[in-house]
């Protein structure tokens, strides 16, 4: 008798901002998968909001990455304002 077992790990697409690639990609160690860098970074809880503060940033990053959230939020405002006026 001959048991087979066939396990699919399956993936996922995600899209992030330039700025995000480029701090996964200097998280990078040897031949380490970007799947590898997210379970590596987020292992102790499996959360990646434990993870804030981690990242050394320079003064330049961190008012890019404020400014991209308050546009996000501008962004979602509006986008909840359009949709409850009927637009």
């Amino acid at each position: 008798m001959y048991m087979y077992t066939y396990i699919f790990m399956g993936t996922k697409t995600i899209s992030i901002k330039d700025e995000a690639y480029e701090a996964l990609r200097r998280e990078k160690t040897g031949k380490e998968s970007f799947t590898d860098i997210i379970l590596r970074i987020t292992k102790k809880s499996g959360k990646i909001s434990d993870c804030f503060g981690t990242w050394k940033m320079t003064d330049e990053e961190e008012k890019v990455i404020k400014a991209e959230l308050a546009k996000g939020w501008q962004t979602a405002q509006e986008r909840i304002c359009n949709e409850m006026s009927g637009h």
